[in-house]
């Protein structure tokens, strides 16, 4: 082959490897940023427990900070929408970095536990208050056939500072102690989404804001489809799926048959390694045409895992069932394309932020239940958690729609 040839050839290569994964310049500073936000958030986040016990703080202040994290969590989602469709996705998600920062700032400079309380409010839920404008640059910078690969992209990468970060803020801890370990990592969490900012600002793409955002809820959900209500339906019954038996694991692996934590933590990794490993392909093939099978095979996984929970005993059934666990993933960022596919034209972020609201704060509903239902019984927990997750999914194969992709051409 003429040399010209050969390296006409290679320089095809990569753009064809960037076009099947949807690598645009504003996706990869996109992603860019969740893994350098991302590190920061768990290399301090996930030891402010710690932290917040070393300033004095009790168990009452950590069990508040657990449950602020998760109504913040359901909270944000809405203003997070709204704003990205108010002010544009890239002016958005610079708010977003900046609120975290000063949170991050509060607590560097404050070494008290009422400081790391006020702080959080402003950085705990960076994820979920940024999620629909992430979503909302998906689908703005790539064809509806390519949107699927820009979620798993997300989705993936996101598991990169999930990985790393809790190991790094150990180390530091190791290093340095509770008290000055745990404010090492906040400052490197600091400078961390100061680079992002940058990066954010520098190479994504500008699009002009909604003309038609909408801050009244209720207003949005009148203007909900058919098919959008009937996949947020499903989803939630799967959810209550999920969140029943969340809080058990560890007792039911560890206390109920007498597994290690060392081995829990290792279903853990089983668990994420199998998501990573589903994400691309997946995300291929439901770009390729219908995305609702996808959707309902991931509700099944849902479905099946507390099944297979309870009846595991042995470590080969519990890695079974955790590789199911993983599976989980298999649809997940096809349902959140799906949304988006389903969400009005110049209201996306704002009706994907309100799907979340409404999701998780009902969803919410199913910890209140799942404690009484673990102190009947185990198996009553597990078997009302598949049940819920049987009639979710049924509902969406029946009454859940589609949208057909488009072989539209890349923005």
């Amino acid at each position: 082959m003429p040399q010209s040839a050969a390296g006409s050839s290679t320089s095809r290569l990569p753009r064809k490897l960037l076009d099947f994964l949807g690598l645009r310049r504003s996706i990869a500073a996109m992603l860019a940023m969740v893994i350098l936000v991302g590190m920061g958030e768990n290399l301090a986040e996930r030891y402010l427990p710690i932290y917040l016990v070393a300033l004095g703080g009790g168990a009452l202040t950590v069990s508040f900070l657990n449950g602020m994290d998760n109504l913040l969590s359901a909270l944000y989602s809405f203003p997070g929408g709204y704003l990205s469709d108010k002010l544009g996705y890239k002016h958005a998600l610079a708010v977003f970095n900046l609120v975290a920062m000063a949170g991050y700032l509060i607590v560097i400079l404050i070494p008290a536990w009422w400081a790391v309380i006020i702080g959080a409010v402003f950085f705990l839920s960076w994820s979920a208050i940024s999620l629909p404008a992430t979503m909302s640059l998906v689908a703005a910078v790539l064809p509806q056939n390519k949107r699927t690969m820009g979620v798993s992209l997300h989705s993936l990468v996101r598991r990169v500072p999930m990985a790393l970060g809790p190991v790094i803020g150990g180390l530091l801890i190791a290093w340095k102690g509770e008290l000055v370990g745990v404010r090492l990592a906040f400052i490197i969490a600091l400078v961390l989404a100061i680079i992002a900012l940058v990066l954010q600002q520098l190479y994504v793409e500008d699009r002009p804001p909604a003309a038609t955002a909408e801050k009244n809820p209720l207003h949005l959900f009148s203007r909900m489809s058919p098919a959008f209500r009937k996949l947020l339906t499903a989803d939630i019954l799967v959810r209550f799926s999920e969140q029943i038996p969340y809080a058990f694991m560890a007792i039911w692996v560890i206390k109920n048959n007498n597994q290690s934590p060392v081995f829990f933590g290792l279903l853990t990794t089983i668990e994420m390694i199998t998501a990573m490993l589903v994400y691309i392909p997946v995300a291929y093939l439901a770009d390729q045409g219908s995305k609702k099978p996808f959707v309902a095979i991931t509700f099944g996984f849902f479905t099946l895992f507390p099944l297979v929970l309870m009846l595991s005993r042995s470590p080969w059934m519990f890695v079974l069932a955790f590789i199911i666990r993983g599976l989980k993933e298999f649809g997940e960022p096809t349902r959140k394309a799906l949304i988006m596919d389903l969400a009005p034209e110049g209201q996306k972020a704002a009706m994907f932020g309100l799907y979340y609201l409404l999701r998780d704060v009902i969803v919410s509903l199913a910890a209140f239940s799942a404690g009484w239902l673990w102190n009947l019984s185990p198996q009553a927990n597990f078997l009302t958690a598949f049940g819920f997750g049987v009639i979710g999914t049924l509902f969406f194969i029946i009454f859940g729609q589609d949208v057909s992709n488009s072989k539209e051409k890349p923005v």
